[in-house]
């Protein structure tokens, strides 16, 4: 398959900058892969497609704050977006001052993409808020960098504190922190847990609690995974043949308790519903050769493409996709390119917005 197969024309005024007013107010465009019908809704009419004893499944994970805003000592502007921790260092004591002044300092690792006013290279220094600061080490074969945070005290609650949203960068903030507290909760759903994300989950970003309730209310069980979105998921294709294109690998943990009860579901002829493309490839890569659940604790690097044989996932939950991306083509792989593309070309007629703050899509 080429790259060009899953591209498409979208008008800039498309990309929502902004979530809905209220959570659940997002528009649905309803998929039926059976009849090819297109049925357009609120994303609070959800429980009205869905039947007692289905599941839906949810992605417990959590974005970090992982978005720094910074300066080198020249005053040149730097960003940068934590990736992963690479190790945490021995806490030190300043050797300078008098005793009572002494503080430890603290120091993490971690790898990370940088961007900067002008080129950056390794022992770049970057300051940041509340006294902490950065050292670039070497460039790694990702293409990430290698960074040393420095603070006094523990940094992950300085980190908390100074870190913005990791809003992707069609979302055009560039450090506005007038908006820094609704991002912070508008970019997170409201059943994240685990912290470890670096990018959200943005299909679960329409649940409230009073629709998860309601959907409960219907006898459909809301089982939970965690997998952490790195930059796997957006990282962009660049080879033209797509199957030559490698996802780097994300972590993942299905449970016992969430692998036997999807078991059960689809054992019993009700359906599983999966909450965004993250717990699709999550169940997915916990299907042994016979056809059941597992429950793991590991990475995939699963990468859906049109022809995979989906074994654990009977409907799906997702935003509109950017062009040529990895995501668009688990979804043509779920629904079928051409319905896909068709309804990607109805949803810019009806002025759907689109990407991670946009409307939603529910395929069954």
């Amino acid at each position: 398959m080429k790259l060009q197969d899953f591209d498409y024309p979208l008008p800039r005024r498309r990309i929502a900058q902004q979530p809905a007013p209220a959570r659940d107010q997002a528009r649905l465009m309803v998929l039926d892969r059976r009849t090819g019908s297109m049925d357009h809704r609120l994303f609070s009419d959800l429980p009205q497609y869905l039947e007692p004893a289905d599941a839906v499944v949810i992605n417990e994970t959590k974005v970090l704050p992982a978005r720094l805003l910074g300066k080198k000592p020249s005053g040149g502007k730097v960003e940068i977006l934590l990736v992963r921790k690479g190790g945490r260092g021995e806490a030190r004591t300043s050797s300078t001052g008098p005793a009572e002044e002494r503080k430890e300092e603290n120091v993490e690792d971690w790898e990370c993409l940088v961007q900067g006013s002008r080129k950056l290279g390794p022992k770049t220094r970057v300051l940041l808020d509340e006294g902490l600061c950065g050292e670039l080490g070497e460039r790694i074969d990702t293409g990430l960098w290698k960074l040393r945070l420095k603070g006094k005290g523990e940094l992950d609650p300085v980190l908390a504190r100074i870190g913005f949203p990791p809003l992707p960068p069609y979302i055009r903030r560039n450090g506005d922190r007038k908006m820094r507290a609704q991002d912070l909760d508008r970019y997170q759903t409201v059943y994240a847990r685990k912290e470890g994300a670096i990018a959200a989950p943005t299909a679960g970003l329409h649940f409230t609690e009073a629709l998860l309730d309601e959907i409960k209310g219907k006898g459909v069980r809301i089982l939970a995974l965690t997998l952490h979105v790195g930059i796997g998921t957006f990282l962009p294709v660049k080879q033209e043949e797509v199957e030559k294109h490698r996802l780097e690998p994300e972590f993942f943990e299905v449970s016992p308790e969430t692998a036997e009860a999807v078991h059960e579901v689809r054992a019993s002829g009700k359906r599983v519903i999966a909450v965004g493309t993250t717990v699709t490839r999550a169940l997915e890569s916990c299907v042994d050769e016979n056809g059941t659940i597992q429950p793991k604790r590991e990475e995939t690097g699963l990468f859906i493409l049109p022809g995979h044989r989906f074994r654990a996932v009977d409907g799906l939950i997702t935003n509109f996709h950017l062009p040529c991306s990895t995501l668009l083509m688990l979804v043509s792989a779920f629904a079928g390119r051409e319905f896909i593309l068709a309804a990607y070309e109805e949803a810019i007629r009806r002025n759907y917005r689109f990407y991670s703050y946009g409307d939603a899509m529910l395929i069954l």
